[in-house]
C-alpha cells in the first residue's frame, strides 16, 4: 500500500502538533517511510508546500526530503478529467473549478490504482450538495478508494518517537 499525502498533512503537523525543530523523530519518520516505499507526495502537491517560504518549505526543500516523499510520476490527464466529472460534475464553472483546486488531480493519483493506494488528508467528510465543495474523503469514498487522517496514518505505520532507536 501506498499512502499519499495531501499537502495539509504537512502543514497541519507542522503548525498543530509535530513542529518541525521540536518533534524531528516525525519528519525523520516521514523520509523514512518514503525512502521505504510506503508514503509518497505526488510533484504536483509536493511544488505547492515547496513554493512556501517557512520551515517546511525549507524541509521539503532538502534532496533527501525530495528524494525519499516524491512520486515519481505525473497525473494521468483521463483520470483528472474522471475525478473532476464523476468526483465533483462534469459541467462545473470557472469559479466552481477554482474552489475546486487541485483535488481532482490528487483524486487521479490514487485512481491510477485504488486499490494499492490510500489518501491521506486531514480534510474531514462532509457530504454537501455542493458540488465544488465537496471534501477529499467523500470524493474518495464515491470512487471507493480509501482514506485515512494523519493520526490513522501513524498508528497503521507505528509512529513512535523513538522509532528509529536502536538502528
Amino acid at each position: 500500500m501506498i499512502y499519499l499525502l495531501d499537502a495539509n498533512v504537512l502543514i497541519d503537523a507542522n503548525r498543530d502538533y509535530y513542529p518541525i525543530g521540536r518533534v524531528d523523530e516525525f519528519w525523520e519518520w516521514l523520509i523514512y517511510q518514503g525512502e521505504q516505499g510506503n508514503i509518497k507526495i505526488p510533484v504536483d502537491i509536493y511544488e505547492e508546500v515547496k513554493a512556501g517560504n517557512d520551515d517546511l518549505a525549507t524541509w521539503v526543500k532538502k534532496s533527501d526530503t525530495e528524494n525519499a516523499l516524491t512520486l515519481d510520476e505525473e497525473a494521468d490527464v483521463d483520470l483528472v478529467r474522471k475525478g473532476t466529472e464523476e468526483g465533483y460534475a462534469s459541467d462545473l464553472t470557472d469559479i466552481e473549478i477554482e474552489i475546486v483546486g487541485r483535488d481532482p488531480l490528487f483524486i487521479a493519483y490514487a485512481l491510477k490504482d485504488s486499490t494499492g493506494r490510500t489518501f491521506v488528508t486531514t480534510e474531514g467528510s462532509k457530504p454537501s450538495t455542493k458540488r465544488q465543495n465537496k471534501k477529499i474523503p467523500d470524493v474518495c469514498n464515491h470512487f471507493g478508494i480509501m482514506s485515512l487522517n494523519t493520526f490513522q496514518l501513524t498508528k497503521i505505520l507505528d509512529f513512535r518517537t523513538d522509532w528509529n532507536r536502536g538502528s
